[in-house]
């Protein structure tokens, strides 16, 4: 299924590079005369910073619209896709609220079992950065050529597929959640505090997940399988991220590896949030914990960017 998703992913961004590389590259002066403020106003150093911030702005968001309604054209791949990613957090839900039967298992009920799942469903699909597995690829295959012609970052090559992604998974998901809800009757006790908390812990485990990944697939500078650690990141999620079982209930070695390492933040905390299941003391070490590998991950991120490129040679792309 992730080598469907690489070849199709791949396939688009081929075809987003080949019909749009040329026209932005001899237009970005045409782009550069057309946004800049008059020079009488702004200093030519403030121009300048300003002009390419709208360039950036402008382009990566006229990049998101094409991307979106290029991955709407194959929704229905997309919609199989995102029923594969929810099939392991629905066979858990299945197998937890069976064994709490009408008692409960570390203060979770049946109900509330079912809830959780639910709202890991959604927020596995949120977080889960499925372009990072075509980073490596669009390195070995010299598509990273056209990418870096471009007056824009690579990076938002990335980001506007995950937007893009986002919308056309939630199309799905959003939709076969509410139906599980009505059939499976979750428990969720929402309140202000925790609904406004689990905003910005679902922002942040997006940006973790997907900084992280990123600097990891950017390891294929230098070695032709840096997949097989994105391969090993996502078994550690699915182990210490609270999808095999709520990380409150993991074995004590366990339990503590996942407060420690980064991968329950990716996924679990905002769940954990959104359910009710922490007290003031752990929203706060959890978003501590959150912005912290998050400084981490970028700080990698931009690290092995710069030195990546630095060495990066290919022809063709």
């Amino acid at each position: 299924m992730k080598q469907e998703a690489r070849s199709k992913h791949r396939e688009s961004a081929d075809q987003r590079i080949s019909e749009s590389a040329d026209q932005r590259v001899s237009g970005s002066t045409d782009q550069c005369s057309v946004l800049s403020p008059p020079s009488s106003v702004l200093s030519p150093q403030h121009s300048a910073l300003s002009t390419s911030f709208n360039i950036n702005l402008r382009g990566g968001w006229a990049l998101i619209k094409k991307t979106w309604l290029m991955w709407v054209q194959h929704r229905s791949f997309f919609f199989l896709l995102a029923f594969g990613w929810m099939i392991p957090p629905l066979i858990y839900l299945f197998v937890w609220a069976t064994a709490a039967g009408g008692a409960s298992i570390g203060g979770l009920t049946r109900g509330g079992f079912v809830a959780y799942y639910l709202v890991l469903i959604l927020v596995n699909q949120l977080t889960y950065s499925q372009t990072n597995w075509t980073v490596g690829d669009t390195i070995r295959y010299g598509g990273m050529n056209s990418l870096l012609l471009r007056p824009l970052s690579p990076v938002f090559d990335a980001l506007s597929s995950e937007v893009a992604g986002k919308v056309v998974y939630m199309l799905f998901v959003i939709p076969v959640t509410a139906v599980l809800a009505l059939i499976l009757r979750p428990e969720l006790h929402l309140t202000l505090t925790n609904t406004l908390a689990f905003i910005p812990a679902l922002a942040l485990a997006w940006a973790l997940r997907f900084f992280w990944g990123y600097w990891l697939a950017l390891l294929a500078f230098w070695a032709t399988r840096a997949d097989a650690l994105l391969a090993l990141q996502d078994a550690l999620i699915f182990l210490l991220a609270g999808q095999v079982a709520p990380t409150a209930l993991l074995p004590g070695v366990l339990r503590q590896a996942s407060h420690f390492l980064p991968f329950r933040y990716m996924v679990g905390f905002p769940v954990e949030v959104l359910t009710g299941q922490l007290d003031a003391a752990g929203l706060l070490a959890g978003f501590a914990a959150q912005v912290a590998w998050l400084a981490v991950a970028v700080a990698l991120f931009a690290v092995m960017w710069h030195a990546g490129v630095k060495r990066y040679s290919a022809v063709g792309g």
